[in-house]
């Protein structure tokens, strides 16, 4: 069985939503803590959602220092799958393995819904059970997921293909090219600020044209994780 890895920092919100998440697709989930050298022989990582540190300085510009950070950045550049997810997108931008930034809301207020997101990637580590043009319903929660960056790296994301999702309808942060979520060239490390571990079960979902709270497609973030693990065995 794969395991997972879900690093928990001090202010961290959604690892236990990480976690299960992880046992729903299928694989083990193992719990990483912040201070900790290895990474205990996982085969994957996942940067969850919360306020690290408490946000301060910058929001996860202390956690990309943590002493496990060490660890994950040689084992991404290894090829490792690692998904930062909200603070965890944070993160990997601060650890220098995703380019840009992340800073306030345009509008200045946190902000809270079920946002759709159209898939422009689906060939990464996060992304393979998806197909690109699919529209996707993620629950977003942050005050600074504003993604930004200069203009030859977004020229760069956009003609490499380095964009994994897009907002659409509604831009709910300000990002640049209403950017949710980016990918190494490598295909082995996706941020992105929406929420797929709330997104994996049944009842407890975001809202949906079918139902109320039937919104999964976060699951299948998870299950392409076991899927990219599997074929490089």
């Amino acid at each position: 069985m794969a395991r997972i890895g879900v690093v928990t920092f001090p202010g961290s919100l959604d690892d236990r939503d990480a976690q299960r998440a992880v046992r729903l697709a299928g694989a083990e989930a193992v719990s990483l803590w912040h201070a900790d050298r290895g990474l205990s022989g996982v085969d994957a990582v996942v940067l969850p959602g919360g306020f690290s540190y408490g946000d301060y300085l910058r929001c996860g510009a202390i956690a990309a220092h943590a002493p496990i950070m060490r660890d994950i950045i040689a084992a991404a550049n290894d090829g490792m799958p690692v998904l930062g997810i909200c603070n965890g997108f944070q993160i990997l931008v601060e650890a220098h393995l995703l380019p840009g930034g992340l800073v306030r809301n345009d509008h200045g207020s946190f902000v809270c819904r079920d946002q759709t997101l159209i898939v422009e990637n689906a060939s990464t580590a996060w992304t393979n059970q998806f197909e690109v043009g699919d529209e996707i319903i993620i629950p977003l929660k942050n005050g600074e997921g504003g993604y930004i960056a200069d203009t030859e790296t977004l020229a760069r994301l956009e003609g490499e293909g380095l964009v994994v999702f897009r907002y659409k309808d509604v831009n709910p942060n300000g990002s640049c090219n209403d950017i949710a979520g980016i990918t190494n060239p490598r295909g082995n490390v996706v941020g992105l600020m929406p929420h797929p571990e709330h997104a994996v079960e049944p009842g407890f979902g975001p809202d949906t044209p079918a139902a109320m709270r039937s919104g999964v497609d976060g699951l299948k973030f998870f299950t392409s994780a076991l899927t990219s693990l599997l074929a490089t065995a």
